[in-house]
C-alpha cells in the first residue's frame, strides 16, 4: 500500500503542491469543509491529480490531517494498493424513513464475493444512522462488517454533502467495497462521556424523533437542564448529549440533529425507541482524550503483529465544541498508539458507525470517536 496526503486551504493551497502518486492512485478520500466543497474547482484539482482513482469524501465540522484538526480546509488521502480492489455504489435519501431502504439497496449493490469490508458515509441530516446501518447489515454476506460516519457541515447543521465519483451533492450516502484476502481491518470506538441526572423514560418516540419523557414534552424538560445553553439549540445539545439504555440493557449515546419547538420534539442521529431509558450527559476533558486512545487500542488488538498504514478518524463534532484548543489531544492520543509509519486522516462528524466491539454488531453511535485502520499484508 502507498498513500500520499496532500491539504488546501485557501491562504495557502495546495500542500505539497505536487503529487506523487498520480494515475496510479486506486482511491482518494476527500474530506473538506462544506464551502470549500461547493467550490467545483477544488473537486476538478483532485479529478487531475488523480485521473483514475475513486473519489469518496464529504463535508465535515473539522477535517484530520495527520495530528492536526482544520476548519473550511480540504484533506486529500490517496492510496495505491498492492492486492485490493474496490467497488462502490450511492443512493438518494430525502427523508429518515427511507433509511432503511436506503442501506438494503447499497449493499445489493456490492459484488459479495472477496468481500473484506464497507466503509460508508452518509449524508448527516435527513438520515436515521441506526436505520441506515441496520438496512446494509441485512444484504451484507455473514462476517463483513461496516464502519463510518455521517457527514458534518460544522455548527449549522444546515446541509451536508457527500459523493462518491461525483460532484458532492446533499442527499446522498455512499459506500464503498474492500475486497481481497490480503486487507486486514481494524476498528474501534469509544466515547468518555459521564452520566448525570435522573433516568427517565421514553414515553413517546418515532425512528429518531423523540416526542415524550416520563409523559412530559422531551424538548421542555431538556431545555430546563441545559438552562441558558438553551438558547443555542441545536448546536449547544452536543455539549450534552443523551445516554439511552435500551431494553437488553446496551447503552448508545445519540446528539440532536434538529428540534421542533412546534410539537417539542427533538430529532436524533439515531433510533430513540419508547421503552428505552434515557439521561444526560456531560463531558470529561480526560476521559474524552483516553477514549480516543481506547479505540486505537481495539483497532491493534484486531490487527495483530500488523502495523496499520492507514487510519480513518471520525470523530464527533461535539467532542470537538468539548475539547475547542484540546482538540488535536485526541489525535495525538490516537497516534501515540498506532505508530508513525501510519498516514492518519478524517474528520469530525455528526455521528459515527462501528461495531461496539470486535465480532459484534455494527450500530451508529454519537459522541465516540470511531478508527478504522487498514494494512495489507
Amino acid at each position: 500500500m502507498e498513500i500520499e496526503q496532500r491539504h488546501w486551504t485557501a491562504a495557502t493551497g495546495w500542500t505539497p503542491a505536487a503529487c506523487r502518486l498520480g494515475p496510479s492512485a486506486q482511491l482518494v478520500f476527500v474530506f473538506a469543509g462544506t464551502s470549500v466543497l461547493r467550490d467545483r474547482a477544488r473537486f476538478d484539482d483532485i479529478r487531475r491529480s488523480y485521473p483514475k482513482a475513486r473519489l469518496l469524501g464529504c463535508s465535515t465540522a473539522g477535517e484530520i490531517c495527520g495530528t492536526q484538526v482544520f476548519d473550511d480546509s480540504l484533506v486529500a488521502t490517496a492510496i495505491r494498493f498492492a492486492r485490493t480492489t474496490l467497488e462502490g455504489a450511492q443512493a438518494e435519501i430525502r427523508h429518515a424513513d427511507e433509511s432503511a431502504s436506503c442501506g438494503e439497496r447499497l449493499a445489493q449493490a456490492l459484488p459479495t464475493a472477496r468481500l473484506a469490508h464497507v466503509l460508508v458515509i452518509s449524508d448527516g441530516i435527513t438520515v436515521n444512522g441506526s436505520e441506515l446501518v441496520r438496512g446494509m447489515l441485512k444484504r451484507l454476506p455473514a462476517g463483513v462488517q461496516v464502519t463510518g460516519g455521517l457527514s458534518g457541515d460544522g455548527e449549522r447543521f444546515q446541509e451536508t454533502l457527500v459523493f462518491l465519483d461525483s460532484v458532492p451533492a446533499p442527499h446522498r450516502v455512499a459506500a464503498l467495497g474492500f475486497y481481497g484476502s490480503q486487507l486486514k481491518v481494524g476498528y474501534g470506538s469509544l466515547g468518555g462521556w459521564d452520566s448525570f441526572g435522573p433516568e427517565r423514560l421514553i414515553t413517546r418516540s418515532h425512528g429518531n424523533v423523540l416526542y415524550e419523557l416520563d409523559g412530559q414534552p422531551a424538548l421542555l424538560l431538556y431545555t430546563k437542564y441545559l438552562g441558558e445553553h438553551a438558547a443555542g439549540l441545536p448546536a449547544t445539545g452536543l455539549l450534552f448529549p443523551l445516554s439511552v439504555r435500551m431494553a437488553e440493557g446496551r447503552e448508545v449515546v445519540r446528539t440532536i440533529l434538529s428540534i421542533d419547538e412546534g410539537r417539542q420534539s427533538m430529532t436524533f442521529a439515531g433510533d430513540v425507541p419508547e421503552g428505552a431509558y434515557a439521561r444526560l450527559m456531560k463531558a470529561n476533558f480526560d476521559r474524552l482524550v483516553d477514549g480516543a486512545q481506547g479505540a486505537a487500542k481495539t483497532c491493534c488488538e484486531a490487527l495483530g503483529a500488523r502495523s496499520p498504514e492507514l487510519a480513518i478518524l471520525i470523530s464527533c463534532v461535539g467532542r470537538k465544541l468539548v475539547l475547542k484548543q484540546r482538540t488535536e489531544e485526541e489525535i495525538e492520543a490516537v497516534r501515540s498508539i498506532l505508530g508513525d509509519q501510519a498516514v492518519l486522516t478524517g474528520f469530525y462528524s455528526y455521528g459515527e458507525i462501528c461495531p461496539v466491539a470486535p465480532h459484534a454488531s455494527c450500530e451508529l453511535h454519537n459522541q465516540t470517536m470511531t478508527i478504522t485502520t487498514f494494512t495489507e499484508g
